[in-house]
């Protein structure tokens, strides 16, 4: 099978497609023909050595969220039958993972009739980080939500979540997302210089609770263009009133140093389920910018870096 790999840790240059061997369910695992693998800055950060210390050694693959249909049964696997299409997140302790012709699973859910599988393999990371990042501040149906960021995958999933959850929400985004994140109901403003001020007017008293969903958590300067000199932490206390009911899922130094809440990096996938049914809904959705194929690798990791994207970049086979 086709699989991209990478033998050394560096920039995205280092990963390249090859022929390898298909990859053997173990007990409690499925084998997918993967349709699709969604593309996150943590790829990156991966290919570059991060965890390079818990990961069996090299060479290895890259792609964590893929959707495909079962190929293979490991042993004691219930629930699902060979041909079924399936999402969620790919196996990632072998020399192969999500961004191959077939990828080993051990969580997944169903993708139903209506959910395609590059709109499946798009929605585990921003859907799983946004609803853990919404429980973890603690909003309640109700509350005035600021989601700052919100032209990202993950923070148009937590205002979509958001304001299914009953909750009232203002949002910061630049031109490219603002039209989708009205007419789903948030209010909508621009960054940069006076964006307190606009949120302040918009709200006409104190936000409830504020989520940074900025990519780097820093300041945006212009439209969909992140600074990564960390500047919109103090601007979201100020809303609120108190860091606590402050958080951020990027900006972890800023947090430790003003005293907001950090979402939790560590990915459950305990809900994919609901996810898959908020999908069919057309409840949940995180858009897919750019589509791709394997050998196209470089210039997916190009504008993934350049930290404006447009929504999900999304590899297909």
């Amino acid at each position: 099978m086709k699989a991209l790999q990478f033998d050394r840790f560096g920039s995205p240059d280092v990963i390249v497609l090859r022929e390898v061997p298909k990859p053997e369910p173990g007990p409690g695992q499925i084998r997918i023909a993967v349709r699709a693998c969604g593309l996150t800055p943590g790829d990156w950060a991966v290919v570059d050595g991060l965890l390079a210390d818990q990961l069996p050694p090299l060479p290895r693959g890259l792609g964590v969220e893929v959707a495909g249909t079962v190929d293979a049964l490991g042993e004691g696997v219930i629930g699902v039958e060979i041909g079924d299409r399936v999402f969620g997140p790919a196996a990632f302790g072998g020399p192969t993972a999500g961004a191959a012709e077939y990828a080993l699973m051990a969580v997944w859910a169903h993708i139903p009739v209506g959910v395609s599988a590059e709109q499946a393999a798009a929605l585990p990371m921003a859907a799983e980080t946004a609803w853990h990042a919404l429980d973890d501040l603690g909003v309640q149906p109700g509350e005035l939500l600021l989601v700052h960021g919100a032209g990202s995958t993950v923070g148009e999933a937590a205002v979509r979540l958001a304001l299914h959850r009953g909750v009232r929400v203002i949002a910061t985004a630049g031109p490219t997302r603002a039209a989708v994140l009205e007419g789903i109901g948030a209010r909508v403003t621009s960054y940069g210089d006076g964006m307190a001020e606009r949120v302040a007017a918009l709200a006409g008293a104190r936000v409830d609770r504020a989520l940074d969903t900025a990519p780097t958590g820093g300041r945006i300067d212009r439209a969909d263009q992140a600074s990564p000199d960390g500047g919109s932490l103090p601007s979201l206390i100020e809303l609120t009133g108190e860091p606590d009911r402050v958080l951020t899922v990027s900006d972890f130094a800023a947090a430790a140093e003003l005293g907001t809440r950090i979402t939790q990096i560590e990915m459950r996938y305990d809900r994919m389920s609901e996810f898959a049914q908020l999908a069919d809904e057309g409840i949940l959705v995180v858009s897919v910018a750019r589509t791709y194929t394997l050998d196209q690798i470089q210039e997916a990791a190009k504008l993934s870096q350049a930290r404006r994207p447009g929504g999900k970049l999304v590899l297909v086979l």
